[in-house]
């Protein structure tokens, strides 16, 4: 008993240290010898057809990477076909090497697809072209780490989408806008002639999971960054990532004609202004020739647009379009816009600009939209321009950095949040018209920092893994992919993964009802949107302030947004607006986002809205304690750094839970003037204590431009 005893309080020390660099992409030698072994003799030697493509070695590197950690030795490279191993390379290359197996014929493939399969001996990775390989390779190795049998593999994988990137909003003075894992990446006053590994590493695990752009400047954008030296920097990062399958993108400030060019207007109906724009992008491409486009966000929050001089959105865009056109560029142009004057309810502006353009944009242009028409709120109803642009390509938003969801502290898995947003049926062309179905495109702003482990927060990994599997194809069940994360992430430990997917899986929701249960939104403290602030109401703008959308007073509590109110409800299509129009029909988690209710509500069978709303609040936090005493139960089960690491967060995210609870309930008790259930703790704290609350420097403030 005494020498088990011993061995257990030895064993975190006995395991490896482990700071979560490798991300997912660790392999670890596979611990089942039968196994290993199995796969050894499987593939022990390696054909690779047009060796010499950038990307095809890119894919045989992440190969021999791989092989050589998971099976403790690497594959012998032949330049003839082996009668065992791996057999890589694009299918019209293969095709005439390897002779007649149906199997290669790319007629299946689209653009970046892959074929894996098993036939005679050999493991085939088979793309449309050289991208398609690498992602095979990726996939593959993906096999491996999940100890998944090769001999009856048959695996045909296409993206869904062409375009999967993620959007930096990264500053050139290396912070980054709503950042929670440190300061940015890019070292752009070293560049060009510094290239660290990190970028290297980057652009290996954007490619595991088919991430194929990066957007690596923020929207809220500097002109600078289109000056010659700039653009040299930028051409140096684009080197990087070409390698693996990543067109680099920058932001696009629409007065960089004036800024730059000395002109005196950016209209984009001016002549002049067009020329200029004409000859950066020349510049661009002599640079980057690869370069893959703009990002643009316009007429909001105090960026440069078309609407200073009388044009439209569409007008501003086909501007740059027309531009980029002759080079195969792409503008992604923000619908995330809201006018100077204060709105009646700011969720119909981006509907009430954009609709009315649907049909005008040129055909390199998508219109970038948030997934709800707030801003990236814990929950919100999809966005009603999905909808409502069929004649416009549209790319899903999302965020993967939690500006609004406990920022680099909480664990909260963003898979089931845009498993959500993807599969919502929007009845746009009848029923079975999910979101997914509509986009041509997905974007997601990046949650990647200076941090070792990338994230911050070490399960901040799986949001950033899971963005980009759904951008691939957005039908795989959410529970699968945390399923994937936890096995690659923690490989050796059943107990560690079951552990990993299940906080997964319950905390997003648990997030939402500590914070904005029932449809409650934007009520955080203000500027840097870190901890609740109900109470909010001294803005410049009315629509900046929390009491505009939750509108609690002593007969109710939530926004109307039917036709008794704002009918923001008109924007969507009429199934699904009845749906929402109707309290008893409407999903109770967009009840309050939709409609203003009496605190005496009946929601279920005799329970009444507000001690809904308690229970809500309270339930949410008793959660997250499950979720940390969870976790502690596998000290010993993992390395003592990174069960440690996710633990301390826990335990701010359960003393946090717990703030968002009672200052909130503290604050509606107020309007309602009814007791908090008796079985429910009273909060900590009176309202004065948490309204006093002061953090001048959270993390991810926005700078002033």
């Amino acid at each position: 008993m005494r020498v088990y005893l011993f061995v257990l309080l030895l064993l975190p020390l006995l395991l490896p240290a482990d700071d979560g660099y490798r991300l997912w992409l660790r392999y670890d030698r596979i611990a089942d010898e039968p196994l290993r072994q199995a796969y050894a003799g499987m593939l022990g030697q390696l054909y690779v057809a047009n060796a010499n493509h950038p990307v095809l070695r890119a894919a045989t590197d992440e190969l021999h990477r791989g092989l050589s950690g998971l099976l403790g030795q690497s594959p012998e490279s032949v330049q003839e076909l082996p009668e065992r191993g791996i057999i890589l390379g694009v299918a019209e290359e293969l095709s005439g090497l390897v002779g007649n197996i149906p199997a290669i014929n790319a007629s299946k493939l689209k653009a970046e697809g892959y074929r894996l399969f098993h036939h005679n001996g050999l493991t085939y990775v088979v793309g449309r072209d050289e991208r398609g390989v690498l992602y095979g390779a990726f996939a593959l190795l993906r096999q491996l780490q999940r100890g998944r049998p090769l001999e009856d593999l048959r695996l045909v994988d296409n993206p869904r989408y062409a375009l999967r990137l993620l959007n930096h909003w990264d500053n050139l003075d290396g912070t980054v806008e709503r950042g929670y894992a440190g300061g940015s990446i890019w070292n752009w006053h070293q560049l060009p002639d510094y290239l660290d590994p990190r970028y290297t590493d980057y652009a290996r695990a954007n490619a595991s999971v088919g991430i194929n752009g990066a957007v690596v400047t923020n929207v809220n954008a500097k002109a600078i960054v289109l000056r010659a030296d700039y653009l040299e920097k930028a051409a140096a990062l684009a080197g990087v990532f070409r390698p693996y399958g990543i067109r680099l993108y920058l932001t696009a400030r629409f007065s960089a004609p004036m800024e730059l060019g000395g002109l005196d207007t950016a209209d984009p109906l001016d002549p002049a202004v067009q020329a200029w724009w004409r000859d950066k992008v020349e510049e661009i491409y002599a640079a980057i020739p690869d370069f893959g486009g703009f990002v643009v966000k316009a007429n909001s929050e105090g960026q440069p647009g078309p609407r200073e001089y009388g044009r439209s959105h569409a007008e501003g865009a086909n501007l740059l379009a027309d531009a980029l056109a002759p080079h195969g560029g792409t503008v992604m142009w923000r619908a995330f816009v809201y006018s100077e004057e204060e709105p009646t309810d700011r969720a119909k502006q981006a509907y009430d600009e954009f609709v009315p353009l649907d049909g005008q944009f040129r055909d390199n242009v998508l219109v970038q939209v948030k997934n709800g028409p707030i801003d990236f709120q814990p929950r919100e109803p999809v966005h009603p321009l999905f909808s409502a642009l069929p004649g416009t390509p549209t790319m899903l938003e999302l965020q993967i950095t939690k500006e609004y969801l406990g920022q680099g502290t909480h664990l909260v898995g963003l898979g089931n949040l845009y498993g959500e947003v993807l599969h919502t049926d929007t009845y746009a062309e009848g029923r079975g018209t999910p979101v997914a179905s509509l986009i041509d495109g997905m974007a997601g702003v990046a949650n990647i920092g200076a941090a070792r482990n990338w994230t911050g927060n070490l399960f901040g990994q799986a949001d950033w893994y899971t963005f980009g599997r759904l951008a691939w194809n957005p039908d795989v069940p959410v529970g699968t992919l945390f399923r994937e994360w936890a096995e690659q992430t923690f490989p050796g430990s059943d107990s560690v993964q079951r552990v990993a997917r299940s906080l997964l899986d319950r905390s997003y929701d648990a997030c939402v009802s500590y914070m904005t249960p029932l449809g409650l939104h934007h009520i955080m403290g203000p500027d840097h949107h870190y901890g609740p602030g109900p109470w909010v109401s001294d803005m410049p703008r009315a629509d900046w302030t929390s009491v505009y959308y939750h509108q609690a007073d002593t007969a109710g509590i939530g926004f109307d947004r039917t036709a008794t109110g704002s009918n923001a409800l008109e924007q969507y299509p009429p199934t699904l607006a009845a749906r929402y129009a109707d309290p008893e029909t409407c999903p109770r988690k967009f009840l309050l986002w939709f409609h203003h209710l009496p605190w005496d509500y009946e929601i279920d069978h005799g329970v009444t809205l507000w001690e809904r709303l308690c229970r809500a609040y309270d339930g949410g936090a008793q959660r997250v304690t499950t979720m940390r005493r969870d976790w502690e139960a596998l000290a010993g089960q993992l390395d003592e750094e990174r069960y440690r690491s996710v633990l301390m967060h826990l335990n701010i995210q359960e003393r946090e839970a717990r703030w968002w609870r009672d200052a909130c309930l503290s604050y509606f008790q107020t309007f309602s003037r009814r007791p908090i259930p008796s079985d429910l703790k009273p909060p900590a704290h009176d309202l004065e204590y948490y309204q006093s609350l002061s953090f001048p420097y959270a993390p991810g403030i926005r700078p002033q431009w």
